[in-house]
């Protein structure tokens, strides 16, 4: 009976926090990032999964003028101040569910490491964006490089968390294939 509580409790928060999560997600892409897009005519610095130079950091702060860079602390950071958080609680989750079906435990505490990890790495990216815009034109070459690799670790940790998760999912259906097939 506990476990069967621990199994919805997990799914609810997985939906509750998948909801959330998806909703903001939906507003940073058709929304916020779209517009710094616009406006400076460049990717903005959370839809660079492979990091950025010091060249293209400061294109883009420039590209962007003082009113887009007002507009990216204004707008699209404090969206990115809950994303992180809402997408790691909706990993964990997951992997709690899938832990109380069975799945491994090691597999699940890996998988939360890495949500963990990922939503840790786009808050240090954030606080990057915030320091590089904040002290436009005297970016620091440090900053930037900082802010740049807690991107690509961010990507990475992020896709590691996900596949974690399919690969759960992938191990619970055919246990419970199997199961069925006896």
């Amino acid at each position: 009976m506990k476990i069967t509580i621990a199994t919805k409790q997990y799914g609810r928060q997985a939906a509750l926090f998948g909801f959330a999560a998806s909703a903001i997600y939906l507003l940073m892409i058709f929304v916020t990032l779209a517009h710094i897009e616009v406006l400076s005519g460049l990717r903005p610095f959370d839809m660079r999964p492979g990091g950025y130079s010091d060249e293209q950091a400061n294109s883009l702060l420039s590209a962007l003028g003082p009113s887009g860079r007002r507009y990216y602390l204004a707008r699209q950071i404090p969206l990115d101040l809950m994303y992180p958080a809402l997408m790691a609680l909706t990993l964990v989750s997951l992997l709690n569910w899938l832990g109380s079906r069975g799945i491994d435990r090691r597999l699940i505490q890996i998988g939360i490491w890495f949500s963990i990890g990922a939503a840790s790495a786009d808050y240090i990216e954030n606080t990057g964006i915030c320091l590089m815009i904040l002290s436009w034109p005297e970016t620091s070459a440090n900053t930037v490089l900082a802010a740049s690799v807690a991107s690509i670790v961010k990507s990475g940790l992020t896709t590691g968390a996900v596949l974690t998760v399919l690969l759960g999912a992938i191990f619970w259906t055919f246990k419970r294939a199997h199961a069925y097939a006896r």
